[in-house]
């Protein structure tokens, strides 16, 4: 352990992290406020129900988006669902499902602001399994009642089969969705077979690989996570150690990815930064001082 790690850190996130992410640091590391997560998630909320307003750094669109929502639920996750915004969230969702029961992985508006060159979509997008499928997964997890919910639910399992393991973002949201689905036995029955499947395709690097790519803990980050008997315990402490040795100067950690501009790379390097924070204290890797 390094009993500078978290104090550097720390810093880097009172310095540079969005509000989001400073009260998240309070809430995780000093006892802070759900509440004011709340207030301050509340911020990228829209009339609609929807997400947007760049709290997805990569588009910089206000109007609503599915992946902003999805990351919405996923920061509520951290701190508890509230009622009042899921059920706004959820209405927006209906608003934007296509007839196949999912909703699409990106909404033309957001083509009208800068975004990063990989966000491109149609002018009548399908619905997508990412995310319509991590959506699904998280509005399970918390028993969300919701009329959205079991088409697409349905739509996620008649998608996930067939579906090419090559993009790690899919297989994530698919991944978010075979956790906590209900059917727990087709579930354990595709988590198999689906972590055989990103072995085959590489979607599992190695601990010295460089790149955007994602290694032992990006899939298996905590010691109760469903896929941490994937791994062996050799791989997640190496790459705990790599980790370690990523903290950058600065006390932050770095993204693997080109950055929209400076302004969204310190945006994106504090939403690391503290995930980073979280994996190394549920890996009983870091040391908590101040």
């Amino acid at each position: 352990m390094n009993n500078t790690v978290f104090a550097r850190a720390a810093e880097f996130i009172w310095q540079n992290a969005r509000l989001l992410e400073r009260r998240l640091f309070a809430y995780h590391f000093q006892g802070g406020s759900r509440t004011e997560v709340l207030a301050a998630l509340t911020a990228y909320q829209n009339a609609d129900g929807g997400f947007g307003n760049a709290l997805e750094p990569d588009i910089r669109c206000p109007d609503s988006q599915p992946v902003p929502t999805q990351h919405a639920l996923e920061f509520l996750d951290e701190v508890g669902f509230d009622a009042a915004m899921v059920q706004r969230i959820c209405d927006y969702l209906l608003t934007i499902t296509t007839a196949e029961g999912g909703v699409p992985w990106l909404l033309p508006a957001a083509l009208r602001y800068p975004h990063a060159p990989w966000w491109q979509t149609v002018e009548n997008p399908p619905a997508s399994l990412n995310p319509t499928a991590a959506i699904a997964g998280l509005l399970h997890k918390h028993q969300v009642d919701h009329e959205w919910l079991a088409p697409a639910t349905a739509f996620s399992w008649s998608k996930l089969a067939a579906m090419p393991v090559t993009d790690m973002h899919e297989v994530g949201a698919v991944l978010t969705f075979l956790y906590h689905v209900p059917d727990r036995q087709r579930a354990e029955q595709e988590l198999d077979r689906l972590v055989g499947a990103m072995r085959t395709a590489g979607l599992i690097a190695d601990t010295a690989a460089t790149g955007y790519v994602r290694k032992a803990l990006d899939w298996a980050p905590t010691p109760d996570h469903p896929l941490r008997n994937y791994f062996s315990e050799e791989q997640l402490q190496a790459h705990l150690d790599a980790t370690l040795a990523e903290q950058q100067a600065d006390g932050g950690w770095t993204i693997p990815w080109p950055p929209l501009s400076p302004g969204c790379e310190v945006e994106w390097r504090g939403w690391v930064t503290l995930a980073t924070l979280r994996r190394l204290q549920a890996n009983g890797r870091l040391l908590i001082t101040g």
